[in-house]
């Protein structure tokens, strides 16, 4: 039977955007009192009057993730705000492009910063909440990670955000088997390319490294797509959320013949930088 979600708070980590504000609307929708984090207060805000306007639960938390003691301060406000902690997202990211050689190390290290040790930054006092006050009950919490489908698979240009969404990935299946037996959910979510404004940023934080080219329109989705998904996992908790059956079957054969991978990749290489 899925698990009814009415008062169970979650905490959303890049919720005033992309995935973060659908996935917060629709958690709402679904009574669940929701705690808005991110860097920017201004989108928050407008999710946060989307949310109550409606009659549902929301408090704006401004946060970055980066930093582990504001981190720390977000997963206790939301406590003290709603009593308790049931599920956490850590949806908070960004990419970045270029060839690995002209990247400086300062800008790779804050895509790992934001990417991983921010995720692991959020899960951490959350996950200590979970186990030690969600106590006597079947299902003691829910922990998910907002990883990509490009954890399965390096790509050009982009290897800083694939590896950091990898490490997302290994780690999500490490954490999964570490805490079932404590009761404890670990999801990892693998969109493919969304309608956001994640590639815009991108662009702007590579400042000219590289630009992003956007992937065929057959192969991108609403960040609603995503949210619908990540709802039904948190209503039924799975190992890992696929939006596209298609794009997983495909990253599961470049992962099982490496060589057809690479000949796919420097094909469409060719294809759009043919001088």
């Amino acid at each position: 039977m899925p698990r009814d979600l009415t008062g169970l708070p979650i905490v959303i980590t890049g919720a005033g955007t992309g995935i973060g504000r659908a996935t917060a609307l629709a958690c709402a929708r679904a009574g669940m009192p929701v705690a808005l984090a991110g860097r920017r207060e201004g989108p928050l805000r407008e999710v946060e009057s989307a949310i109550t306007s409606h009659g549902g639960q929301a408090i704006v938390i401004p946060t970055d993730v980066a930093d582990a003691d504001a981190s720390t301060k977000l997963i206790k406000e939301t406590i003290e705000r709603f009593g308790s902690l049931y599920a956490l997202f850590a949806n908070a990211g960004y990419g970045l492009r270029g060839p690995v050689h002209t990247l400086s190390d300062t800008a790779i290290r804050d895509v790992f910063e934001t990417n991983f040790w921010g995720s692991l930054n959020i899960i951490r006092p959350a996950l200590a909440h979970m186990l030690e006050h969600n106590t006597g009950k079947p299902d003691r919490g829910h922990i998910l990670m907002c990883s990509s489908c490009l954890s399965k698979l390096g790509t050009p240009f982009t290897a800083p955000y694939s590896a950091s969404k990898a490490l997302q990935d290994h780690f999500g299946r490490g954490m999964r088997h570490e805490l079932r037996p404590m009761g404890i959910h670990v999801s990892t979510v693998h969109p493919i390319g969304t309608r956001t404004e994640f590639i815009e940023a991108a662009d702007r934080v590579s400042k000219g490294s590289g630009k992003s080219i956007p992937p065929p329109r057959a192969f991108t989705q609403p960040p609603e797509r995503v949210a619908r998904a990540l709802l039904a996992c948190l209503r039924r908790p799975r190992g890992e959320v696929w939006t596209s059956h298609t794009v997983r079957f495909a990253f599961a054969a470049a992962t099982a013949f490496p060589q057809l991978a690479d000949w796919g990749i420097a094909r469409a290489l060719r294809k759009r930088n043919p001088h």
